[in-house]
Order: structure tokens, then sequence, then C-alpha cells
């Protein structure tokens, strides 16, 4: 068999080893012996293709995969704006129907209508905040468990 059979070989297998164990390093490999067989396929050397293999190798662990771990290490991104207000809890000061209504909102107050259009949201009810659509904020009620057990 070719040498560069045995690497594209080795390269599929280190490339569904990674996919089992996600350590960036597999992959890297896989990717090395790819280019190892390519090296192959175009009449290099065995040594030649040891060569690309071990400097495909020493880049992607040495560079590639540190850049990797740290893109994954990264905290999700801060919401700010409107698109913290997302999720968060309501008081609604007015009755919210789909004509509009008012609500405070973390200490803001907030013109709001209702998620669905034909809910009406009584003076007083807490919702959720689903979405903002410019400076109206779209409210869905919470349930208490007081008005469950009704």
């Amino acid at each position: 068999m070719e040498p560069w059979v045995i690497w594209l070989l080795v390269a599929a297998l280190l490339g569904i080893a990674e996919i089992f164990t996600l350590t960036f390093a597999l992959g890297l490999l896989a990717a090395a012996a790819l280019a190892a067989g390519l090296a192959g396929a175009l009449g290099l050397p065995f040594a030649a293709q040891v060569v690309v293999f071990a400097a495909g190798s020493v880049a992607g662990i040495g560079v590639v995969r540190p850049i990797a771990r740290r893109h994954v290490a990264q905290p999700p991104p801060l919401r700010s704006g409107t698109a913290a207000l997302v999720g968060r809890e309501a008081l609604t000061l007015t009755e919210v129907n789909r004509h509009g209504g008012r609500a405070r909102i973390g200490g803001e107050e907030w013109t709001a209508r209702p998620y669905d259009p034909d809910l009406v949201i009584p003076a007083g009810a807490l919702a959720d905040v689903l979405a903002i659509e410019g400076a109206t904020a779209l409210l869905y009620p919470v349930s208490s468990s007081a008005e469950e057990q009704q």
C-alpha cells in the first residue's frame, strides 16, 4: 500500500477520534496527516512526508490549539441596552392590552403591550419581558401558584 494512502487513513482515524474526544489535538494531527498524505500523493519521498507531518503537527498544536482553546473559554458576551431587559420581570402599572399600557422594568417605566395580542394583562400584574420592539416592551403574564390553585 502506498504511504500516502496510509497517511489518509491515519487522518481519517484521527478525525473520527477527535469527534469523540473534543480535545482539539487529534483534529490538528489529522490535518497534519492529511497534509503529509497530499505530499505523498504529489510524489515527495517518505522522509519529506514525515517532515510535513511533523511541521503540521507542531504548528497545529503549538499555534492553532491555544487560539482555539482561548476562544472556547471566553465568557458569553454581556447583554446591554434593550437586549439586557429581555427575560426580566415587569410590573404592569396600567392595564396592558393590544393598544398599549405601561410597565415598570428594572426601575424604569416603559410602554408595553402583550406579546399575544389577544391577552389583556391587568394593572399590578407580573409579566415576563419576551422582546423589545423600539421603545415598547412585549410582555407575557406570569401565572402565580395562588392563581393556579383557585
